[in-house]
């Protein structure tokens, strides 16, 4: 895939990357393997997390579409979902703000019934050379929604999550293989899978199924909004599939985690890394 240079203001808009990252639109086909779960994505309204949202859509989940603030991506992801037959629900807001999380929750539960899975996929990452670039404000706020936010979203889902639920959250190769020009970023990462790997051990007697995903290189709105653009243009050339990855290409993963197929895989760590190993 060639990639010509390119910027964004942060979180970025899928529909004005060059090449539009491809989510499965035109080529996700569904078979039943989510029929009747209630699904929470954060992130969801583009890249990985609309590729997911439309993969649950057309396995038969309803989906929950978290998004930040720009409201075309979420409305157009909401659309696919609908089209595939199932119930969309849109909410904007902050996840790095406990409340907001706390409202995601309840709004679902009030409309939908219930939560069977969550997808902890909203982040925020930006692009430093110097420890000394990054501001207090901006580590805080990496933290707080890379991983203060599973942590809420998780404790406020648990009431309402019977046995055979399933939680994902998504890691990064980062995780082992740091970026240092990403150091707040990787470190997020890291912790996300050490907290799955917990997760997995104290939610397993309740019958609650824990685990991650480790993307590598993804071509997501991400990418043009917080990397310069001479990074841009050669993003993921470096592994050894030698190109990013598509959102859709980690989609299977993600519905295997959700599925009751996956009904033995808890504390697992797939990696989608395009030949990158993760320990």
């Amino acid at each position: 895939m060639d990639q010509p240079p390119q910027q964004q203001e942060v979180p970025g808009d899928q529909s004005r990357m060059q090449p539009v990252p491809d989510c499965g639109e035109q080529t996700y086909r569904g078979s039943g393997r989510l029929s009747g779960k209630v699904a929470v994505i954060t992130g969801g309204d583009s890249g990985i997390g609309r590729a997911v949202a439309i993969a649950y859509a057309r396995e038969g989940a309803d989906v929950v579409i978290s998004h930040l603030a720009e409201p075309d991506d979420a409305e157009d992801t909401a659309g696919w979902v609908r089209e595939a037959g199932r119930t969309a629900l849109t909410i904007a807001g902050d996840v790095s703000e406990p409340g907001h999380c706390r409202e995601i929750v309840r709004r679902t539960v009030a409309e939908l019934g219930r939560v069977d899975v969550l997808v902890n996929n909203a982040a925020f990452q930006m692009n430093h050379s110097d420890l000394e670039e990054i501001s207090d404000e901006e580590w805080q706020y990496t933290f707080a929604t890379n991983v203060s936010a599973m942590f809420y979203l998780v404790k406020a889902c648990l009431p309402h999550m019977e046995p055979g639920s399933s939680v994902i959250g998504s890691t990064s190769v980062n995780s082992d293989m740091p970026s240092p020009d990403l150091a707040p970023y990787a470190a997020t990462k890291a912790a996300i899978a050490n907290f799955c790997a917990s997760l997995a051990q104290m939610l397993g007697p309740r019958g609650i199924r824990v685990n991650s995903v480790a993307p590598g290189p993804i071509w997501t709105p991400l990418i043009p909004s917080t990397m310069p653009p001479e990074k841009v243009e050669h993003f993921g050339e470096d592994t050894p599939l030698g190109r990013p990855g598509q959102p859709a290409e980690l989609a299977g993963a993600y519905v295997l985690l959700a599925s009751d197929e996956g009904s033995y895989m808890s504390g697992a760590r797939v990696a989608v890394t395009g030949g990158r190993p993760i320990l």
